[in-house]
């Protein structure tokens, strides 16, 4: 029998046990049942974007007053994602489920997907990415009460974050830099958070161009207010704002103006950060290349979405 049918079997069998016990409740009037989002997940074309279906049901059952439901779909969720598959899709997803598994107290299976996220985080090109794959992995490793407490694993992570971030070009060290700090914040790494966000904030104000300038500052005020930092913030954000609004280009200024208010509305003033977000949508409109205008003014209108829930 071939393994890929064997696995379906195995599927067939094993679903409808656990389905069984969720019951059919939802969130909300007219909302998705446990088991239609279960079965939603299953159907997904690929291991990764079940393993994202049944985090999402996860959650759902959690909200329910469901642990053990939740538990399960997690597990499920984990072991969509053991096999082989595209680091920058695996590593991210296994870094959700190990988070969400450690939430529900499930260590062991949290520490593996962590594990493993950092070792298929060997397989990612791009050094941001790889930089914010590890600085987050180190942050679910240290965090407690929600993450595994693990302060060893967490430095060890982090420190190879530090590493990868002073590999990356200057003109995109900032945001690599604000990845770790804010994974060590969260690791409770307080003492090596500081010294990143001063190596930051020096990194992002000596930059020259303004796009780079804004996105660096602003990941900068992002990482002073979380950690409580919120005149700093404040001051960072208001440079940060100038450098994007002294751009000529529509598009770099668009984005310039979504990555400051994005940091604008981390930091709780969503009414300075949606008039920033109207500003970046006037900028995107006048992008001359229609493809490009449409996904530039779809991520601002996402964004203004968001804000304005």
């Amino acid at each position: 029998m071939p393994a890929s049918f064997s696995r379906l079997l195995f599927v067939a069998a094993i679903v409808p046990l656990f389905l069984a016990g969720c019951g059919t409740k939802s969130a909300k009037k007219g909302g998705m049942t446990v088991q239609q989002r279960l079965e939603k997940a299953e159907k997904e074309p690929t291991p990764e974007k079940q393993a994202a279906g049944y985090l999402r049901a996860a959650r759902f059952q959690l909200a329910s007053g469901d642990t053990t439901g939740a538990r399960d779909s997690a597990r499920i969720a984990f072991d969509r994602l053991k096999g082989d598959g595209d680091a920058n899709t695996f590593a991210p997803r296994l870094i959700d489920v190990g988070g969400f598994l450690a939430e529900l107290g499930e260590k062991k299976p949290a520490k593996e997907a962590i594990l493993r996220a950092a070792e298929l985080s060997a397989g990612v090109a791009d050094a941001v990415r790889r930089t914010k794959i590890l600085a987050d992995a180190g942050a679910v490793a240290g965090e407690k009460g929600k993450g595994i407490g693990d302060a060893t694993l967490a430095k060890d992570l982090l420190t190879q974050a530090i590493t990868m971030a002073d590999s990356v070009e200057e003109r995109f060290r900032s945001e690599a830099l604000a990845a770790v700090a804010l994974g060590c914040t969260r690791a409770g790494q307080a003492e090596t958070a500081a010294t990143l966000v001063d190596k930051l904030e020096e990194s992002a104000k000596a930059l020259e161009e303004p796009r780079a300038k804004a996105e660096g500052l602003a990941a900068a005020a992002s990482v002073r207010s979380e950690t409580g930092k919120k005149d700093e913030a404040a001051a960072l954000l208001t440079a940060a704002a100038a450098a994007a609004k002294s751009i000529d280009r529509p598009e770099g200024r668009a984005y310039a103006l979504l990555a400051v208010a994005s940091a604008t509305a981390s930091c709780g003033e969503k009414k300075q950060a949606l008039a920033l977000l109207q500003e970046a949508d006037k900028a995107a409109n006048k992008i001359s290349d229609p493809a490009q205008q449409k996904t530039t003014m779809d991520k601002v209108r996402t964004a203004i979405a968001e804000i304005e829930k």
